[in-house]
């Protein structure tokens, strides 16, 4: 039944049914994030069997990255088969302006860009010291294309299925924008390590990915930022990424001078610290006045 009348008529879009509420777009986001977290895992353990004593390291890492394809297989059969939320494969593809190489690679340099800017600062603050380890180049990119299938599962379902779904169902794209990032959010509040400035740092990172779909219409510059991001931290400086650390990267972290500041934490890395707020709360800024200044929006998928 149309929601017409009463107090919700100016919050939600023509159309709208109990189908589209912000709660059942909640349940059925989780729903898919458990379905394709145990695909994931099925898919992973089979990599993993392949493991033996000279590459198990380097097998662990790929087996828990590429387990996220879960994410998108879920994502794709779930769009394919509920005629209602098909539309939603239009901002997947090249329909949207900002789905381009172009914007991509500016996702990848924004991502690099910012963590390494928090590394840095860390760095000069004293926190902590790197070294030089090894660029294994070839072992490198196939990381990074785990590394982006990771992120870019994660983006699929938050600023991707579930962004789009609060679109269809309310008028204020700042529903979106504001209620995606926050199940963003509790996706990573049980990782070990968490803290109150790594849940402020991952709440803004999500409203950045957001104003990225939102203003600059590329789910693509969104997943290649969140990717870059990762991929510095973890395999570049060798830093935790949201707590997890492998024993591959091109510098390495001493660990016995790390400590925890303002700047950085040792459990869980640049991502917890005042440092990464400040800088992703100035670059989510920054996407908003540029959208705002050049009255940038984008595709509307549910009037495509």
């Amino acid at each position: 039944m149309e929601n017409k009348k009463g107090l919700f008529a100016g919050i939600h879009r023509d159309g709208y049914t109990w189908k589209d509420s912000m709660i059942v777009s909640i349940v059925l986001f989780f729903m898919m994030f458990f379905v394709g977290s145990g695909i994931g895992l099925a898919i992973g353990t089979i990599l993993k069997l392949f493991s033996n004593e000279g590459n198990a390291a380097f097998l662990e890492i790929l087996g828990d990255n590429f387990g996220f394809l879960g994410y998108w297989i879920i994502a794709v059969i779930y769009l394919l088969l509920v005629k209602s939320d098909k539309p939603i494969l239009h901002a997947f593809g090249r329909e949207p302006r900002g789905n381009t190489v172009k914007m991509a690679l500016w996702g990848l340099l924004i991502g690099l860009s910012l963590n390494a800017l928090c590394v840095g600062i860390a760095v000069f603050h004293g926190d902590i010291q790197l070294s030089f380890s090894s660029l294994p180049v070839l072992k490198l990119l196939l990381v990074f294309l785990s590394v982006f299938v990771q992120s870019g599962g994660e983006e699929l379902l938050c600023r991707g299925v579930l962004y789009q779904r609060l679109r269809k169902g309310y008028r204020n794209p700042w529903v979106a924008i504001l209620v995606n990032p926050i199940v963003f959010v509790l996706m990573h509040i049980l990782l070990p390590g968490i803290t109150v400035w790594a849940v402020l740092s991952i709440y803004l990172v999500g409203v950045m990915f957001s104003l990225m779909v939102y203003y600059l219409d590329s789910l693509w510059m969104a997943m290649a930022a969140h990717a870059a991001w990762n991929f510095t931290q973890n395999f570049i400086f060798g830093l935790p990424n949201s707590g997890t650390v492998y024993d591959f990267s091109i510098f390495k972290l001493n660990s016995a001078t790390a400590r925890t500041s303002l700047c950085y934490n040792v459990e869980f890395g640049v991502e917890a610290s005042a440092t990464a707020v400040l800088v992703i709360a100035l670059a989510a800024a920054v996407l908003l006045w540029l959208g705002k200044k050049k009255n940038l929006k984008s595709l509307d998928v549910w009037e495509s």
